[in-house]
Parts: C-alpha cells; structure tokens; sequence
C-alpha cells in the first residue's frame, strides 16, 4: 500500500497514542490468554475428571471450541497489538530524525516547505558588493545518486547551498522511510479483520497464517532482523534471557514459527510459541489442497489432539513445520528441569502423517515412562528435524541400492544443533544427554556423532535396528566405546543387511536385493561384519555394548510381514525387556542393562 505521509504530519504524529492503542489490544490479547487458560486448566480439566456420560461429552466439546475462540482472540489481538507497536517504534525513529533535520534548518533560517524543497538565504563573499544570492534545492533519497552538480561549486559562492542540499537529502530519505513502513504496517493493519461470529474454522486460521505473514514483513526491521538466526543455541539463550517481558510476547505473537524452532530457547517458551503456531500451519494446509499439505495435516490433528489431552509424562511441542516431509519435534517431559533426556531420531519412511503422530510419538513416551522408573527427573524427545527417505513400505528391502547418506549427513547437521540447544536450555549443571537412532535414524546419529566435536553435550547413544552408521568401531562416535549402546533384534532382517559390495554382485544369484540376500545367506559376510553402511553394529568388531532384546516375529514366515521384529524396540508390551534397557541407559543406571553376545 502507497503511502501519502506528509513531513507535516510524521512531525506531528502522536506516537504516544499508537502505543496507547498498542497497549489496548496487549490488554485484549493478554485476557484472551488468560481466559483460555483458565477454560483449559480449571473447567474442562475438572469436568473431564468428575464427569461422564453424553452430556458431558458435548460440555467438552463445547469449551474446547470457546478455548480455541480465545485462541484466535489472543492470535488476532496480539497481531494488532505488535503491528501498532512496531508502527510506533519505527514512525517514532523517522520522526525524531526529521525533527532534528528541522531543528538544524530553523537554526540557519532556512525554509522547509510542505514539498520538502528547502530555501537558503544569500551568503558568502560578496562580488561588486551583492552577496551569493539565495535559491531554493530538491532532496534526493538515492544515496548513489549526486544532489548536487560539482560545477555548481564553481559558480555558486553561496555555502548555505550544500548545507540546504544536504538537509534537503536527509528529509527526503527520512520520508521515503517513513512512507515504506507507514504503506506496509497500513496493509498488515487493514487485513486484521475477522467475520462476526464465535465459530472458529480452518478458513479463518489460515487467514490469520497470511495476516501474521503481511504483519511480520511490516515488522522485519523492528523485530524480525534481530533473531540470531546465526548464532549459537547458547548465545539465542543469551539473547532470550536478556530481552524484557514486553519484547517476549512482541515475539511469540508475530514470529512463533521462528522461535518455536530456535535452538537455544527454553522449552516451555518454544512450546507455547508452537502452540500458537500450530493452528496458524493448519489453516495454511487447510488452504492448500493438496495430497502432502493433507498427509501432514492428518498428522498436526493427531498431534493437536494429543496436546489437549492430559498426557502423563505432559507434552512439549518443539518445533513443527511443513518444509520437506515435515518437521515436528515432541518431547515427553521437561527437558530443561530433567536431569536425563534423550533425543530419538526415526528412520527411513518417517514423516508428518498420522502413523508418526502415532506411533513414533509413543515411542517416545514409552521411552520416557521406562526411564522414570529409573529415575523420575527423565524426559524423551522424538526429533523429526529432517527429511528421511521415503520408500514405498513394501519395497524398501529389495530396493537399498537407492539409499544413501545424504539424507542423514543433512539430517546430522541439523540434530547437533537441536543437541547443542538442549545442553544450553537444561538447568542441571551436569545432564545426562542420549542420542538414540531408529533403522535409518541411527545413521543420522551415527554421522553427527562423527562430526568435529561429536555431538553437543551426548552422555550415551543408543542405535536401535541399525543397517551401520558409517563407522567401523564405536570409539568413532566420541562418547567412549563402553557408552555406545546397540539393540539387534535376531529376526530383524535391517540389522543384517549384506554389505553393498555383495548385493551388488547379485547375492550370488539367491535372491534380488537384501532381503533376499538375508533370506538365503544371513551368513555370507561374517568375516568382516560388513553391511550396508558399514561395520555390523551389534558386531564384536564394532565394539559396542549389545543390550538384550527380544528375537521378535521371523520375517514373512510368522505373518506380520516382512519386517516386524525392526518396529519392536521401544514397545514394552511385544519387547519388555528391550524397552527396559532403553530406560536404563537413557535414567543412567547402565548396571541395570542385561547384556547380548555380540555377534
């Protein structure tokens, strides 16, 4: 939007009544927060614990729907709030600016006219006694280009003429600004509007996602630019530290994505910043229409449900995104107050769907649970930070040749930082930190812990059903080889994948890939322990401490397909004992870990 800002009217704008409207819808926003909380935490807690039946079902309903109103209120207000404050923030530079620009034209009685040409007196040395005399100049706003012609010095003996030029300049810049930001807060502003009505729908929160998208374009040099994008998770958490309440909630309103994500910003903030965000990215995926904005749709509904739910350990929502495959990063407990956290990476097939929302969220519960038996102060984090690869379920056995690290090098890069922001956030001054990797996953953990450094802060690591970690001794992962951890399940045909040199060469005709390669030669390369990314994990040669776990269903033969026993790990109903020892390592009580001959 073009705006028509006079430098009359930026000198007289009153900037104190844009933030006394600013600090209006704060006090909106903040009672809409404050009311949702209280829907949340008294009355539908309460009446999901004392009471039953259909109509307390649709009472449940009903308050779930006056929360999410309250939602959009706190989303909406705070939109309006921040813009109004970062109107006034900038508007308020610009004004001071020309004001002292006026100041210094008044000083030499100068004229400042409402085009923004500024007229100088005679002055100078006087030729045939008659002074230089006066005129008038025209501001540029393009530092690049020449106001003022260098022959004019020449013939102009005035030197009230380069100062009104360079007045004039800055006046014209200052306006040309003010204009921009004046033009873009306008648009952001004037789209903060919403239907009458209390029922919240899709279509409205993905409005909101585009109005929040206008509002933090408007804002990017008041607030956005100064996100360090490009630090370290320990100096975000510096940053973070330092800035006042007001700045938190500017924040959390118009940049939840960014600081839901930021590594190295507490835990309960990037929760609630996640939570804000999350309806935001539904109502963006809502709008799109297609096949992958609906898979990962499915899985931020499930995810949704599950965070309104009482969960035992509670629920923090880390991060979540729609880049890729999808981004989501839950962790079961506090992982800034706990003193043992892990950090569970999945493998290959995983995205933001249902089936993650499900089951790889379980895991981690299932992890966390194990581990408090150990130690009550243990949380457990699943960390979809990065693209797996994805494969058709039923192919991925016969079709490895197709795989490759490049995935979990990307995916590496990425983990450590999360690492690195977990070891920054966490208020025990020595915490016990597991990396722990799934099929694929344990490749991505494998080669961050391979990095310069290894991996910020890792105690232990766990790989679980791994095809290698590009490694051929433990002692190449940097925690120590007695702190690398491997469960291989017997039946899990992932765990015995034949090295690419083999299943290049065909398996010697018994079978077409590595499955079957593992169904007619699960012994052909036990000389070296190779298989396909390297050194046998739960081999001798590897080094590792193999810990117990169930055989698990035989491939195919037992009828729950071609890879059960690779999805049992963490389950403590089908593998007990293997979801035990996880807990184990993870509560760092390794004397309760019962041990596997290596292979």
């Amino acid at each position: 939007m073009t705006s028509t800002l006079t430098w009359r009217q930026l000198r007289d704008l009153d900037i104190a009544g844009i933030q006394d409207a600013a600090d209006g819808w704060a006090g909106a926003s903040n009672r809409a927060a404050s009311a949702r909380d209280r829907v949340d935490n008294e009355m539908l807690a309460k009446l999901k614990d004392s009471q039953e039946g259909e109509g307390a079902r649709a009472a449940v309903r009903r308050l779930g729907r006056l929360s999410e109103n309250f939602h959009y209120i706190h989303v909406e207000c705070g939109l309006a709030r921040t813009a109004l404050d970062g109107l006034a923030h900038e508007l308020g530079s610009f004004q001071k600016t020309l004001r002292d620009n006026l100041d210094d034209a008044e000083a030499l009685k100068f004229t400042v006219h409402a085009d923004g040409t500024v007229s100088y007196p005679s002055a100078g040395e006087e030729v045939g006694g008659v002074k230089p005399p006066g005129g008038t100049v025209t501001g540029s706003h393009d530092l690049l280009k020449p106001t003022t012609d260098p022959s004019l010095k020449l013939t102009d003996r005035n030197p009230n003429r380069a100062r009104a030029q360079e007045i004039a300049d800055r006046i014209a810049r200052v306006m040309r600004d003010a204009r921009t930001a004046d033009g873009d807060y306008a648009e952001a502003i004037r789209r903060l509007r919403t239907k009458p009505g209390i029922d919240i729908s899709d279509a409205m929160w993905a409005d909101a996602h585009r109005d929040s998208a206008i509002a933090r374009d408007a804002a990017y040099d008041y607030l956005g630019k100064e996100i360090p994008r490009d630090l370290t998770p320990a100096q975000r958490k510096e940053w973070w530290d330092e800035l006042g309440k007001e700045e938190r909630e500017q924040y959390l309103t118009l940049y939840p994505r960014e600081i839901g994500s930021l590594d190295g910003i507490p835990a309960e903030v990037r929760d609630s910043a996640n939570r804000t965000y999350l309806p935001l990215l539904m109502g963006k995926l809502e709008g799109e229409g297609t096949e992958s904005a609906a898979t990962k749709l499915q899985g931020l509904r499930v995810i949704d449900r599950k965070l309104d739910e009482d969960s035992e350990p509670p629920m923090f929502l880390l991060g979540i995104g729609d880049e890729g495959n999808g981004r989501a990063i839950v962790s079961y407990g506090n992982p800034d107050t706990s003193k043992n956290v892990s950090a569970y990476v999945p493998g290959l097939g995983t995205a933001l769907d249902e089936d993650f929302a499900n089951n790889d969220l379980e895991r981690a519960r299932d992890t966390a649970l194990s581990a408090q038996k150990y130690d009550p102060s243990s949380a457990s984090i699943v960390w979809l930070g990065y693209d797996a690869p994805q494969l058709p379920a039923d192919k991925w056995l016969d079709n490895a040749d197709v795989m490759s690290k490049n995935h979990a090098a990307t995916g590496a890069a990425e983990y450590n930082e999360f690492m690195g922001g977990l070891a920054a956030t966490n208020r025990h001054s020595d915490p016990h930190l597991t990396a722990i990797g799934h099929s694929y996953g344990s490749l991505t953990v494998g080669l961050a812990a391979q990095k310069s450094g290894g991996i910020p802060g890792a105690d232990d690591i766990i790989l679980l059903g791994s095809p290698g970690v590009d490694a051929e001794r433990a002692e190449e992962l940097g925690v120590g080889r007695g702190h690398v951890h491997v469960g291989a399940a017997e039946n899990d045909p992932v765990t015995k994948l034949p090295s690419k040199k083999e299943t290049l060469s065909g398996a010697l005709g018994l079978g077409t890939g590595p499955f079957g390669t593992y169904l007619h030669s699960k012994s052909a390369d036990i000389e070296d322990d190779d298989i396909w990314f390297g050194k046998d994990p739960a081999s001798e040669a590897f080094g590792a401490n193999r810990f117990r776990v169930d055989d698990g269903p035989r491939p195919l033969i037992d009828g729950e397909g071609p890879t059960p026993a690779h999805s049992n790990y963490f389950n403590p109903e089908k593998d007990p004992e293997s979801n035990a020892n996880i807990g184990a390592i993870v509560a760092d009580r390794p004397d309760l870990v019962t041990s596997e001959e290596h292979r």
